[in-house]
């Protein structure tokens, strides 16, 4: 049976008990998942990245779109339950950027089966997800995706495990689909996470076992800049995996890494120097039968207000359910929550 809950559930250290395992670093905090999707469908390691669209004109038709990465796109309503499933290949990351001057909203999914960036429009008037097709990469495997919009036009961000990162612009709709390489970087080794931050003109990466480096993507040339490394204390280990913003006005805001070994989830300051804001894991939800969350690889902050979640919502992949590699589906924390656990001040949402 599904579970979802809208209120809530912060777990402070001084209520340890209502988690199964005690925090890895002294100041790192506890939250509760709120609720859990259904499976992803597949047994294995499946399940790997989310991401949220926002229904314009009733928030609760929201949807969580989420990766198999043996199968292809399940979609998920709110309360956790599979709306769609499309199943059209071996897809790992997935990232929507929304767009009201047209009736459609663009999802980029990283396609390593043919290697290429898979595109899939969702309708802004009934949240119908359909699969529009394929830009082939010219290269093998990408891994990991994120998207941007720039200009009335698409980008979409591509990492790949020889720490290559590639930049594409990206014309995707119902009469057209092309795409062209714009950058490419170089770091040094296996890279997946990413999200774009374009009010700073920023790309934000995951290199697994390095750290987390930004991008200014508008220069000529980008240098790639080392925000924190993994071991230099702030609670980042390898794998360094999703990466993702909450969002404020001004450019303010969070930046949250998963920390996939340690079972962790990192906060740093969207803005410079990107001060890390503290860490925090996610326990068992005894009182409405949701496991704790375990060896993250894929995740989404949102920002907007949803149904029971006031301050928006982190979603994630857990590895686990319970077991490593079984059932494995997508969990929601209230960001309220988060807030309240580290302390972190109630912004503005952009």
């Amino acid at each position: 049976m599904l579970r979802y809950f809208f209120l809530t559930t912060t777990c402070t250290l001084a209520l340890a008990g209502c988690v199964s395992a005690p925090p890895v670093l002294e100041t790192q905090a506890l939250v509760m998942a709120a609720m859990e999707t259904s499976p992803a469908g597949a047994r294995g390691d499946a399940a790997d990245d989310p991401a949220v669209w926002l229904h314009p004109a009733d928030p609760a038709k929201s949807l969580i779109l989420g990766t198999n990465k043996q199968e292809g796109l399940v979609v998920y309503n709110l309360d956790g339950t599979e709306a769609a499933r499309l199943p059209i290949g071996l897809i790992n990351n997935v990232d929507i950027r929304q767009s009201p001057d047209r009736p459609y909203d663009v999802a980029f999914a990283s396609n390593d089966q043919v290697n290429a960036i898979s595109v899939f429009l969702i309708d802004r008037a009934t949240g119908t997800v359909s699969h529009r097709g394929e830009v082939p990469t010219g290269r093998i495997e990408p891994y990991g995706i994120c998207s941007a919009r720039e200009g009335n036009r698409d980008y979409a961000g591509v990492t790949y495990k020889d720490g290559t990162v590639e930049i594409w612009a990206v014309s995707a709709s119902p009469l057209e689909l092309a795409g062209q390489l714009v950058k490419t970087v170089k770091l040094a080794s296996q890279l997946e996470g990413c999200v774009f931050d374009e009010p700073q003109g920023l790309l934000f990466i995951g290199e697994e076992a390095r750290g987390l480096w930004k991008l200014s993507y508008r220069d000529d040339a980008p240098a790639p800049e080392l925000i924190d490394e993994v071991g230099a204390g702030a609670g980042l280990v390898a794998d360094v995996e999703g990466v993702s913003i909450w969002r404020g006005k001004d450019g303010a805001g969070w930046i949250v890494v998963s920390a996939q070994s340690e079972d962790r989830f990192v906060v740093y300051d969207r803005k410079a120097p990107h001060t890390a804001m503290g860490s925090f894991s996610i326990g068992e939800n005894s009182g409405l039968g949701i496991d704790k969350v375990t060896h993250t690889d894929g995740l989404d902050v949102f920002s907007a207000a949803l149904p029971g979640y006031p301050r928006g919502i982190l979603t994630m992949q857990d590895d686990g359910n319970p077991k490593s590699g079984v059932d494995q589906n997508f969990k929601v924390v209230s960001w309220a929550d988060i807030e309240v656990a580290l302390g972190l001040p109630a912004l503005e949402a952009e």
